[in-house]
């Protein structure tokens, strides 16, 4: 019996999309109120930037391919402004490529998992303050529906 095998090729758009939207939700059902594509005070963008229930900061670095990963080395920048980091991949995404420090989270559309937790770095209790108050202004603008990015 022959049977045919089609396979399906997802741009790398879709992949981020997809992969963010599990972190995201992974992220929710840890307690952390995530956002998207968040800009920092140093100018780099997060793609996602969540708060915890503690106050906590996490900042998920997605990367959709092996070429992202090479080409994008931005997310040493990340430290700074949270108390944790982490990279968040698809399932199908070579692990062994990334760094050991940070965290690992796989994910699709659906939901993600943490593979290895990321190691907590707190932040000086000003910065703190300072990025959460941000953070809440940039959330309740998102809510009024202006389109803000920027912390």
């Amino acid at each position: 019996m022959d049977v045919a095998v089609t396979l399906m090729s997802v741009s790398r758009p879709e992949t981020t999309a997809s992969v963010t939207r599990g972190a995201a939700r992974l992220l929710t059902a840890l307690g952390y109120a995530p956002l998207t594509e968040v800009t920092l005070p140093n100018g780099r963008r997060a793609d996602l930037m969540a708060l915890g229930p503690k106050g906590q900061i996490f900042i998920v670095e997605v990367k959709s391919g092996v070429e992202d990963f090479r080409t994008d080395l931005k997310w040493g920048e990340y430290a700074p402004y949270c108390d944790a980091f982490a990279f968040a991949v698809a399932p199908e995404f070579p692990r062994e490529i990334l760094p050991h420090e940070p965290g690992l989270i796989v994910a699709d559309g659906f939901g993600g998992a943490v593979l290895r937790e990321a190691p907590a770095l707190p932040l000086a209790g000003a910065r703190r303050k300072a990025l959460t108050l941000a953070f809440a202004r940039l959330a309740a603008m998102r809510a009024a529906g202006v389109a803000a990015t920027q912390l």
